[in-house]
């Protein structure tokens, strides 16, 4: 399979495609995707939650990511990787600098950070050193202990108006992606329609995204505590259609890449409207 770049995601929302992403941290599950032709990887600080057991992303580091990242890209081609920076890794441009150096050495492709407008320089600092990022908006979990828990982001028209102000800023900046997590499907569709040449990936925010993301644990079933509203199980349905298979989590990964592309997930009960 061909590699995945940044201008392949382009061209599919161009033709109204969408494409797949999961999250994922080791070489065994990125062979995996590779096999099952994920489009593109999220080497997530979700790893803090997931593999390293703590209550948030915040204690990840930036040699976490690095060591994640190197393992992930040893063993998958063709997906488009791309790395989280980390909890207070980007606060100025110069610090994102240094540790957009170290993680792309590591093998990404691009770096997603988490903000708004205040984003803007470290954007344009990235982009003139050759780094492309994705930004990431609405429920931004290193900001859970401001933003008071992991809540529905957008709901009010002038949280929708700051969101759109944001996205408008780091677009500007050069912004190559935008991230929305867990934003009413209407505020999710105008971002989407309004930047034709920036790709947005949705989690939590509704099917018209084009793309989907889920971190890895939470489709195969094995988040802990409660579920979020976006999750589908993708590992218990796997195992329903192909009760014989010898790599059941090949198939789930296979049903989501194919789910996402058919455009048959997200459903309507995964998403957040407002009446």
């Amino acid at each position: 399979m061909p590699s995945i770049t940044l201008q392949h995601l382009q061209a599919l929302k161009s033709q109204g495609e969408v494409f797949s992403c999961l999250t994922c941290y080791d070489a065994t599950n990125a062979a995996a995707m590779e096999q099952a032709g994920i489009d593109t990887i999220l080497v997530g600080d979700s790893l803090g939650m997931v593999v390293q057991g703590n209550s948030s992303t915040l204690p990840v580091t930036v040699q976490d990511m690095v060591y994640h990242t190197r393992a992930v890209t040893s063993a998958n081609t063709h997906a488009l990787i791309m790395t989280d920076m980390p909890f207070m890794s980007y606060a100025t441009p110069a610090q994102a600098l240094h540790s957009a150096q170290q993680l792309m050495q590591a093998g990404a492709h691009v770096l997603k950070l988490e903000g708004g407008a205040w984003l803007a320089p470290t954007v344009t600092a990235l982009l003139q050193n050759g780094v492309p990022s994705c930004v990431h908006l609405g429920l931004t979990p290193q900001s859970v202990n401001v933003l008071g828990g992991y809540r529905l982001q957008g709901k009010t028209k002038q949280a929708e108006a700051q969101l759109l102000a944001d996205c408008d800023a780091v677009v500007a900046a050069g912004a190559a992606l935008l991230l929305l997590e867990c934003v009413p499907t209407h505020v999710a569709n105008a971002v989407q329609q309004r930047y034709p040449a920036v790709p947005v990936i949705g989690i939590g925010a509704g099917a018209n995204c084009d793309g989907q993301v889920l971190v890895m644990h939470d489709m195969l079933g094995l988040g802990v505590g409660k579920k979020a509203r976006f999750v589908h199980d993708f590992l218990q349905q796997a195992a329903a259609l192909n009760p014989g298979a010898s790599n059941l989590i090949t198939e789930a990964f296979k049903l989501y890449h194919s789910a996402v592309k058919a455009k048959n997930y997200p459903q309507p009960q995964h998403a957040f409207v407002l009446i």
